[in-house]
């Protein structure tokens, strides 16, 4: 992984949280699921909203709204969960994430996506990846193994039973 600029062409999957825009690079992407009962697990971090059974494997779920300061999800009719594989540790952990909707897959050239901006968004710059820009929208592209802390992520691997690194 580099930390440079983005110097080709990558597609993104865009969702939205709390009304804004946001984007992952659609390598990290597995699937997305319509949303599903989340099995609470005591004791975990509340963005930590549980886990799932995906095909006979425990996923699981985080609300990305709480971990960026946004008011917790509420499921509507468009609410997805997003399957993401991160890296922790050097080793791959799958996990959910809860959007309100998922939008589409996008293609976005690296001029236009610029670096993150200093001031004036809610979350810190470290998760994103940079600001792409298509029409008038600003998207937030995130760096999903940024987003949780390695601490975090081992409690989501153990949540799953996966062997630690």
């Amino acid at each position: 992984m580099h930390d440079g600029a983005v110097t080709e062409n990558t597609q993104y999957l865009t969702f939205t949280l709390a009304e804004e825009l946001f984007a992952l690079d659609i390598g990290k992407v597995r699937e997305v699921l319509d949303y599903t009962t989340v099995t609470r697990v005591p004791g975990t971090p509340e963005f930590m909203r549980g886990v799932i059974n995906l095909r006979g494997s425990v996923v699981p779920v985080v609300d990305i709204r709480l971990k960026f300061g946004m008011p917790a999800s509420e499921a509507g009719v468009n609410s997805c969960i997003i399957i993401v594989e991160v890296a922790v540790d050097g080793d791959n952990t799958v996990l959910g994430a809860l959007s309100d909707a998922v939008q589409e897959v996008l293609e976005l050239e690296p001029g236009r996506i610029e670096p993150p901006p200093r001031i004036g968004t809610r979350l810190n710059i470290e998760f994103l990846r940079g600001m792409g820009k298509r029409d008038e929208d600003l998207i937030m592209i995130l760096d999903f193994d940024k987003v949780f802390s390695i601490g975090e992520l081992t409690v989501a691997r153990d949540m799953a039973g996966e062997p630690g690194g």
